[in-house]
């Protein structure tokens, strides 16, 4: 039936008026700010990681509203127990969106309770000093009097005072040592570029590279398959020398193996300007505790039962440990930075929690190698430095013609010393979805607050000049590290394997690597391996 304006009453007409506005404010105010990884995750849509389809996972769309500050810059603020003590609420907050567990949550309130045990700790050992001093002033004043019993009256309280500074001391020594290890227990604080979010599923894609080359035929084989179908590949020997999880590889596939990490190093040192360095695989517990390994990932670690200058050693699980160690405990000069290293070692992991995933091939092996890239520098440089550092990285792969995106780490999942952090994921169409190569981190001054790594700046013109006074140098301030994966080579080699496979099961090698394989084109399959 046909309804007019006149068969209502005016309320009626005015609550549908209403009710519109209300309506036109929720859809123009409240949706839009729900962020498209929420919306697709209440509609029920998966990421199709890890599963062998053409689909890529959706590039999160970021609006103006995602990238309000959800947390303080780590860049504006010290991370120091001073910090914790006057501003905690800042400290709980990135830890808060790192879901931090409640043990790393509860020490910033015991650390807290420590730092001012520590304060009155202070004031009553500076108590006790002055009181030692002034009563061993009179002392000299009665002995000049020839006053015995005096002098022996106040000798008997210096006594006392001298015990009970004594006794202060040791208990301050006692809440600075509990207070550092709580302290040592939080990972640093995170730059706002950093997106909110719980896993790596919401890491945010920045770029996808090299579609034009990537594969995605039905027939393509892991690596695994075809390391051994080329006779390159033995697990069983491997396991009879070491036991799981760890490789033997032969001939064209060692020959390969060799060949990128050559490749690796001839670029970052010829054409970014890197300085090729050769380090220990060995490095002592404060080394790995300046760094950020240790106390947290101890568990992670090939402990040894060699004794570094009475510390405990363990095997390197990344070069970035001992390069980043060589300027340990220096103050340098602003004119000596940046520092740009590069390395290339075997990795030792024993990643007891892994729990079997990703274990298949040459994924997730004990013992890796990397090339490791490495760089020191003042605080004003290090942003648009970790830029430049994951171009690098980036140079490699698409030098390799390998299909890679490149993803800005979440809040829930960046690394325990990273600020900021890429990670670089390589195409593998054999299992048919992008597997991490290469990690590249901003740790600011988070590592050299604890390895003490500091530099002076340039002084300013006339800067502190007065009257017969003498110029005064800058004081040092902290150093700001960055590190990463230039690339992994293993996971380089297992890239190649998949992505250059022929359907007779041979290895095409990439163009940029056939001078370091002695003009070695392809890599023939074989019918059966003479090692086992």
């Amino acid at each position: 039936c046909k309804v007019t304006m006149r068969s209502r009453p005016v309320t009626t007409w005015l609550g549908i008026v209403v009710l519109g506005c209300v309506g036109i404010t929720f859809y123009s105010q409240w949706l839009p700010n729900i962020s498209s990884r929420t919306t697709m995750r209440q509609m029920g849509f998966k990421s199709s990681v890890g599963q062998k389809t053409s689909n890529r996972r959706s590039v999160m769309v970021r609006t103006a509203a995602d990238v309000q500050k959800k947390w303080v810059d780590a860049q504006g603020v010290d991370f120091d127990l001073r910090l914790l003590q006057d501003s905690p609420e800042i400290v709980l907050k990135h830890l808060k969106a790192r879901r931090a567990n409640e043990d790393v949550l509860e020490a910033v309130t015991l650390i807290g309770n420590l730092n001012e045990q520590r304060r009155q700790l202070i004031k009553e050992k500076d108590h006790f000093l002055n009181q030692r001093k002034t009563l061993s002033a009179q002392i000299g004043a009665l002995m000049r009097e020839g006053n015995e019993e005096g002098v022996k009256e106040l000798k008997e309280k210096v006594e006392v005072a001298s015990q009970e500074a004594a006794e202060k001391e040791d208990d301050l020594s006692e809440v600075e040592s509990q207070c550092g290890a709580l302290f040592a227990r939080l990972p640093n604080l995170l730059d706002t570029r950093v997106p909110d979010g719980d896993t790596d599923q919401d890491n945010e894609i920045i770029k996808e590279w090299g579609m034009e080359y990537k594969r995605e035929e039905d027939w393509m084989q892991w690596h695994d398959i075809l390391a051994q179908g080329v006779d390159g590949y033995a697990p069983e020997a491997a396991v009879k020398v070491a036991g799981a999880r760890f490789s033997v590889l032969r001939g064209h596939l060692a020959r390969l193996e060799r060949a990128l990490k050559d490749f690796m190093l001839d670029t970052h040192t010829q054409e970014h300007g890197y300085v090729e360095c050769s380090v220990p695989y060995m490095v002592s517990r404060p080394v790995l505790e300046g760094t950020g390994q240790l106390p947290k990932f101890e568990d992670d670690l090939f402990k040894t039962n060699h004794d570094i200058s009475g510390h405990d050693a363990f095997l390197i699980p990344t070069a970035e440990v001992p390069l980043t160690s060589l300027w340990r405990g220096e103050i340098l000069e602003e004119s000596d930075l940046p520092i740009s290293v590069v390395s290339h070692t075997p990795c030792f992991r024993a990643e007891s929690d892994s729990g079997g995933r990703d274990t298949r091939g040459l994924l997730r092996q004990h013992q890796f190698h990397k090339v490791e890239l490495v760089r020191i520098s003042t605080k004003d440089q290090s942003n648009n430095l970790h830029e430049e550092m994951t171009r690098h990285s980036e140079k490699i792969l698409e030098a390799l013609k390998l299909p890679y995106r490149k993803v800005r780490l979440c809040s829930g999942d960046i690394g325990f010393a990273a600020r900021h952090c890429y990670d670089l994921e390589v195409w593998l169409p054999g299992q048919g979805q992008y597997r991490e190569i290469a990690s590249v981190s901003n740790c600011g001054d988070f590592q050299a607050r604890r390895m003490m790594l500091r530099y002076r700046a340039v002084p300013e013109e006339n800067a502190g000049e007065k009257k017969g006074k003498k110029k005064q140098k800058p004081k040092p301030v902290y150093c700001h590290t960055m590190n990463g994966s230039g690339v992994a080579v293993g996971r380089a080699l297992v890239a190649v394997l998949e992505n250059y496979q022929n359907p007779d099961g041979s290895i095409t090698i990439p163009e940029v690597l056939i001078p370091y394989m002695n003009g070695v084109t392809t890599i023939p399959a074989v019918n059966e391996r003479t090692l086992k």
